[in-house]
């Protein structure tokens, strides 16, 4: 019966739409955006990933990664701001933007392993890591992972699988989108895939007036409708329950370095708070008052502000690139 009712969602879905390329294996320019002056985007190869990335500026590293629904060019408005006194760098992650989609990869320690090997590439040390939404997790684990390489670390609106009461967010019935995936999901959106970012980019805010631009939905919904982009962020999803068995496990060991925690409170609130002060011993938690998931859309001009300190009180000596980093970041 399953198999019966699963062929004849695929079929109606077919009808309905274009079908979907599950293979996931060929990597597509990303759709075009224009960047601000002295930023740049660049594909390294890292492990079985082409990895795209902007790089911006010159000095202490910092790596912003996205979330879903998302790319590395949500972080703009930041990179402008960051890139006056460091070396920033923000990749599109495993599966995402223009980034390659292999078929598998997307727990959050592989996708911070990526990463990770994109910093070492350009010959930095340390850097701080930010992370929004499925961002955060990967920021999470890349702290855990490689905490001599990570100086501190920020933390933006989502939570972390594996810690505390994770499964109140996680069973939430709201949140179905967690469970939303494989073969009967990715035909119903194929073709259709703004109509399904414009439930998150809508309900997940605080206010749908004030939330993702309507350019940058154009070019999310463009960069996800690529063959392969559906299936690689429902990976996200997928992944959850191996992120939280290798996080109770991360969780053994308690960061050490400083982080900050913002959420929306009509998003997460308290929630990424409290579980962050299980995993980590210095942390800063603030809640963004009216706002919801999107806080870089929704509270641009209170959130980034606030990176910026934050980053900037790491001393300059503790995260600057070695002179071949340096010089690798600025060619490329």
């Amino acid at each position: 019966m399953k198999t019966r009712m699963r062929a004849m969602a695929v079929a109606l879905a077919a009808m309905l739409g274009t079908g979907c390329s599950t293979s996931g294996e060929r990597t597509t320019a990303a759709p075009h955006e224009t960047l601000p002056a002295g930023c740049e985007a660049r594909v390294a190869r890292v492990g079985d990933v082409d990895v795209r990335y902007l790089v911006a500026g010159k000095g202490d590293a910092v790596v912003l990664l996205h979330g879903y629904a998302q790319t590395s060019h949500m972080w703009l408005p930041l990179i402008e701001v960051l890139s006056r006194d460091h070396l920033v760098i923000a990749p599109d992650l495993r599966g995402a933007g223009g980034s390659s989609r292999p078929e598998s990869g997307y727990d959050k320690k592989t996708m911070a392993a990526d990463v990770h090997a994109l910093v070492r590439s350009l010959g930095i040390e340390r850097a701080a890591i930010v992370g929004h939404d499925i961002g955060l997790m990967v920021a999470y684990a890349y702290a855990a992972q490689f905490p001599a390489a990570t100086e501190r670390v920020v933390l933006m609106d989502a939570f972390l699988p594996g810690i505390g009461e994770w499964k109140d967010v996680w069973l939430m019935r709201d949140l179905w989108h967690f469970h939303f995936h494989g073969e009967v999901p990715l035909a119903l959106v194929a073709g259709r895939e703004r109509i399904y970012f414009e439930h998150f980019w809508n309900d997940f805010a605080a206010d749908r007036s004030h939330s993702v631009s309507e350019a940058d939905r154009v070019l999310y919904a463009a960069a996800y409708s690529q063959p392969g982009a559906m299936r690689a962020g429902f990976e996200y999803f997928r992944a959850f329950e191996q992120d939280a068995r290798d996080f109770a496990a991360m969780a053994q060991q308690p960061l050490s370095m400083p982080v900050l925690v913002i959420s929306g409170e009509k998003a997460s609130g308290q929630v990424l708070v409290t579980q962050t002060r299980l995993v980590a011993k210095d942390v800063r938690g603030e809640i963004v008052p009216g706002v919801g998931h999107w806080l870089m859309d929704e509270a641009r001009q209170s959130v980034v502000p606030r990176i910026a300190a934050f980053v900037a009180e790491a001393g300059p000596a503790a995260m600057q690139p070695t002179n071949t980093g340096a010089a690798r970041a600025s060619r490329g």
